[in-house]
């Protein structure tokens, strides 16, 4: 029955009804049980060659076992059917569940005999192949969370040589293309744990530029020249709380960035080929500033509390090391944070690091208050109202290295007053005025986009 079921619930790519999917993620839950059981059990039959009373405390943990891990295999079939979710790892995995609980069964049925003297030989081998098969099926179930790099990612360069990787096999036909520099690791790092190899969430694969481009279940993923007609950046632009955003399951999301390069090679066309992008930079990135230490805001806790109960916007540590600095955000209050509201955030201007304002109200009075914040290095004014006027009061700001005017009114003459920031690497320029016809590597500002 267990070697029919896979055929009766066959995965078909389509999502089924919610209530499987709400039952099914009890799965990643519950898994751990079994597994943590079946490792103990060997040493408990160790053990209870000389302790009668742990032998047959063994019979109940295996029994136990056996019963948990038959719910926790139901509960995956369940969560692979219901959400839709194929591939050759999602196979693997619940083939290997099937053939472990089969063992367990057999486990179970011979143990008998190995206790009344027969079987010496036979059952340690039982006992070695069960475990065998548990750390294949296990890993085959963290390819699936982690991504199939997930062991092999940080691997030292002679195990590389001897196991090569996929993804790195997968770029060779492009190998110095604009394509492989920038969209690639973005899909790698952010969508391919889902929608790879190992897992093909709604059919679509995201780690072979062919496969990227034929889609999904949904339809096209990228429409070349037509980035907001491509299902790609629609769904990784929603809203966190969206059913639909992605990255799903609370993994990490797209930067502003990302975003923001992913928009600018579909627009160009979306080739796998070509070595450079309009608006980014075919120069190698400069290497990052080290980051500098800011002051201590934990004594403005109480006030930073009061102000986020005053209105949506937040501040977000870096990090639990509070000289990592805050980051503005502004995400929940994007259409009415305005520049007065700015100017309440004064107060902590030398702890903030970051400035989330892209689809703001703010204006051109913005940087009267921005440019208080000396400590900050990355500015987001995207998609706002600015005209760049008074953008010379940024000059001052000798830690920024990001900024992005993608989709406001600046011109080439606002960004002459930047020319003498020598740490501002990275500017985003896209849909402006400004947007460079080419990217330019003698460009003093290093314009990223």
């Amino acid at each position: 029955m267990l070697v029919l079921f896979p055929f009766a619930v066959r995965l078909d790519g389509r999502a089924h009804a919610d209530w499987l999917q709400f039952l099914g993620r009890f799965h990643p839950l519950l898994v751990h049980l079994p597994i943590g059981m079946l490792v103990l059990l060997p040493f408990l039959e160790s053990a209870g060659t000389t302790r009668a009373g742990l032998r047959d405390a063994t019979g109940f943990v295996l029994y136990l076992t056996l019963a948990s891990g038959a719910i926790t295999l139901g509960l995956g079939i369940l969560l692979a059917y219901g959400s839709g979710v194929m591939g050759a790892t999602v196979t693997r995995h619940m083939w290997g569940g099937i053939a472990l609980l089969i063992e367990l069964m057999v486990w179970a049925t011979v143990r008998p005999a190995w206790i009344s003297g027969h079987l010496q030989r036979a059952y340690p081998v039982l006992l070695a192949v069960t475990l065998l098969t548990l750390t294949w099926t296990a890993h085959q179930g963290g390819s699936l969370t982690h991504g199939s790099d997930y062991l092999t990612r940080y691997m030292p360069s002679p195990l590389k040589r001897i196991f090569p990787s996929a993804s790195a096999a997968s770029d060779a036909a492009y190998t110095g293309s604009a394509y492989t520099r920038y969209i690639h690791p973005i899909f790698d790092a952010k969508c391919v744990a889902c929608h790879g190899g190992s897992k093909e969430q709604a059919e679509l694969r995201l780690d072979f530029y062919e496969l990227l481009i034929k889609g999904g279940k949904d339809g096209a993923a990228i429409t070349p020249r037509d980035p907001d007609h491509s299902l790609v950046l629609q769904r990784v632009t929603l809203s966190p709380s969206d059913r639909h955003f992605m990255p799903a399951e609370g993994r990490t999301p797209l930067t502003a960035e990302e975003i923001a390069v992913l928009r600018a090679w579909i627009l160009a066309g979306a080739s796998p080929t070509a070595t450079s992008i309009p608006g980014i930079a075919s120069a190698e990135r400069d290497t990052d500033l080290p980051i500098q230490p800011v002051g201590d805001y934990r004594s403005l806790i109480d006030e930073i509390r009061q102000m986020q109960r005053s209105q949506a916007a937040k501040l977000v540590p870096v990090s639990a090391k509070p000289s990592d600095g805050l980051i503005l955000r502004t995400t929940d209050a994007a259409s009415t944070f305005d520049d007065g509201q700015l100017a309440r955030f004064q107060r902590f201007a030398p702890f903030i690091v970051e400035a989330e304002l892209g689809r703001t109200a703010v204006s051109d009075a913005c940087f009267d208050t921005l440019s208080k914040f000396a400590n900050l290095r990355a500015l987001h004014l995207e998609g706002t109202a600015i005209t760049g006027r008074s953008l010379a009061k940024l000059a001052s700001l000798s830690q920024l290295t990001y900024l992005n005017l993608s989709g406001t009114k600046v011109t080439a003459d606002a960004l002459a007053s930047l020319k003498g920031m020598p740490n501002l690497h990275h500017i985003y320029l896209f849909d402006t005025p400004a947007e460079p016809a080419s990217a330019d590597p003698n460009n003093p500002l290093r314009s990223t986009q």
